[in-house]
């Protein structure tokens, strides 16, 4: 199950030891980390999980890490997700190369792990502000990733696990527009079944909460679309 609290690193790479290594690290540092041994598996998870940074390695069989870079940026979907080239290769021309065909970051091998977490961490603080903030707020409201306290005008507001996950999801992006299959997938996660009825109710138990004592209702029903804040 994913977690709104922990980003999702998928790590393409084609050196199982490498391939290891790195998703330890990255667990450790508690980010959620899926993998795959090749392009083509990887592009197969980019499509199911939509992880939020993608690791990946230039030189793989069967579909190569510059194809697979080419394919996430030319794509509607995936061409705002950070990519960091990881290669071998430490020439200044193919450093250029990797960025010009849309690689966010480029990182020559050998590199310490502790240099991959501050580029993954800068990478999130441009697609993900909850993924690194420890407050976020958006008007009266108040949240805090660390402490997991959730406030009002100055007013403590209590919430269930799924209504805390559900505002930071909203407070990451204030006035977008989520379907409800989307929060399925960040709030609940893709492999737990969950009925897209049982957002609603979770959005009216976060509506009740946030607007106890008469508050006014921040969270927007968009009909045919979903829901935002704002």
């Amino acid at each position: 199950m994913l977690d709104v609290a922990k980003p999702t690193i998928l790590i393409v790479e084609d050196e199982e030891a490498q391939r290891l290594i790195l998703q330890h690290n990255l667990e450790e540092a508690g980010y959620e980390v899926i993998s795959a041994a090749d392009g083509e598996i990887g592009s197969e998870l980019i499509k199911d999980y939509e992880p939020d940074v993608i690791v990946l390695d230039w030189m793989m069989p069967r579909l190569s890490g510059v194809e697979l870079c080419r394919q996430i940026k030319s794509s509607s979907s995936t061409k705002n997700t950070p990519v960091i080239m990881l290669s071998a290769r430490s020439e200044e021309v193919d450093r250029i190369r990797g960025l010009e065909i849309g690689a966010d970051d480029y990182i020559s091998k050998p590199f310490s792990i502790k240099e991959l977490l501050a580029r993954i961490k800068g990478q999130l603080r441009r697609v993900r502000e909850a993924a690194v903030a420890e407050k976020l707020s958006f008007e009266d409201i108040e949240l805090d990733m660390e402490t997991y306290r959730v406030k009002r005008s100055g007013e403590n507001i209590k919430l269930g696990p799924i209504e805390f996950k559900l505002l930071a999801t909203f407070l990451e992006r204030p006035r977008k527009v989520w379907s409800r299959d989307a929060l399925l997938d960040r709030v609940w996660g893709r492999d737990i079944y969950v009925d897209t009825r049982t957002v609603d109710v979770h959005i009216g138990r976060l509506r009740r909460a946030l607007c106890k004592n008469g508050a006014e209702d921040l969270i927007r029903t968009v009909r045919g679309a979903g829901y935002a804040l704002g």
